[in-house]
């Protein structure tokens, strides 16, 4: 199972357990540290469906597991993917270095040392750090 969940079903049961709680949606995604509109966006496709952390306090802040909420059953454990915090929206990767990132994990051990030492060989050497070039330069 991969992390890339369908929106409608979750959606449908956010919408669920905020009308079991009876609790005003805009309170609740705050106790998530999610936007007031978080929903709003999330059915018109304007937010992905949160991951790590984030996936956890919604899933508390509704009084439902992380399995629940992305359709799974709710006595298993969800996939730790979906656990993992999406480093790009952080801002650390690129779209293309997260799926590189992903796929490298679900590599055994000896296929991630082929797979560096490919990547390594088409790569090149390293750039010299500039502080390096510039201590050269003193000399």
């Amino acid at each position: 199972m991969t992390a890339d969940i369908a929106p409608g079903p979750v959606v449908e049961r956010i919408e669920a357990r905020l009308e079991r709680m009876d609790a005003p949606s805009g309170a609740v995604f705050k106790e998530a540290g999610l936007p007031p509109d978080f929903l709003d966006r999330l059915r018109l496709g304007k937010a992905p469906i949160p991951r790590g952390q984030r996936l956890v306090r919604l899933a508390e802040a509704l009084g439902a597991s992380v399995s629940y909420l992305v359709g799974l059953d709710p006595d298993v454990a969800p996939p730790r993917e979906l656990l993992e915090e999406d480093q790009g929206s952080f801002g650390l990767l690129a779209g293309d270095e997260e799926a590189l990132l992903r796929a490298y994990r679900r590599l055994d051990v000896p296929s991630r040392a082929a797979a560096l030492h490919v990547l390594l060989k088409m790569a090149g050497p390293e750039p010299e750090p500039e502080l390096k070039k510039a201590l050269r330069r003193r000399s």
